[in-house]
């Protein structure tokens, strides 16, 4: 009579766990340096030396600054909106002869000019400093930047929009809310990739 002897199976559970593990730790690593990367393209320092320059001349978060050229124009000089807001910093026309009025520049600048990075960095910034000290905070700053300062003041003065009169509680345009959140946003980006 012959007998069989039973061979032992091999157990291969835990080297199967440790090649499952190491390719989910390398997946997880790939992941995040692809979005560190992607994020990093998203949110770029470009035009340092304006940014910079006027940044500090209006007294303005450099943050802030690359903020609204990268949810305006992601950093696109010649871009223009379908309402005719041109470069860097989406700058309308009027706005523009606004700004060369308040600010007296003494030059010989003309609205094309905001396709010149330089020219509308330095009108964007100027914009954004006087709304800055008027309104003394980003978010509010960022709202009368989209809808306008006189939209802006009617929603403070309205107990709807804002309890205290200086900050809004909510803002009753959809697109200027979500313009806000996008701004706030993407500062919180810039600090987190490039500040100090």
């Amino acid at each position: 009579m012959m007998t069989y002897r039973r061979q032992k199976k091999k157990n291969n559970t835990p080297l199967v766990i440790v090649i499952v593990t190491i390719a989910i730790i390398l997946l997880a690593l790939a992941g995040y340096f692809g979005y560190d990367r992607y994020i990093r393209y998203t949110h770029p320092i470009k035009y340092q030396q304006y940014v910079e320059k006027y940044a500090a001349q209006y007294n303005l978060d450099r943050f802030f600054v690359y903020a609204v050229i990268q949810t305006e124009s992601g950093f696109d000089p010649k871009a223009e909106s379908n309402v005719g807001a041109r470069g860097l910093m989406q700058i309308m026309e009027e706005t523009y002869d606004w700004i060369k009025y308040k600010a007296d520049f003494d030059d010989d600048t003309v609205y094309n000019d905001m396709y010149d990075a330089g020219t509308n960095i330095r009108y964007g910034c100027m914009l954004l400093g006087y709304l800055m000290e008027e309104f003394g905070d980003i978010e509010t700053t960022a709202a009368a930047y989209h809808a306008g300062r006189g939209n802006v003041n009617n929603w403070l003065a309205d107990k709807k929009y804002s309890s205290d009169g200086v900050h809004l509680d909510n803002i009753p345009i959809s697109d200027t809310a979500h313009y806000v959140d996008k701004i706030k946003k993407s500062m919180e980006i810039y600090q987190r990739l490039y500040g100090a």
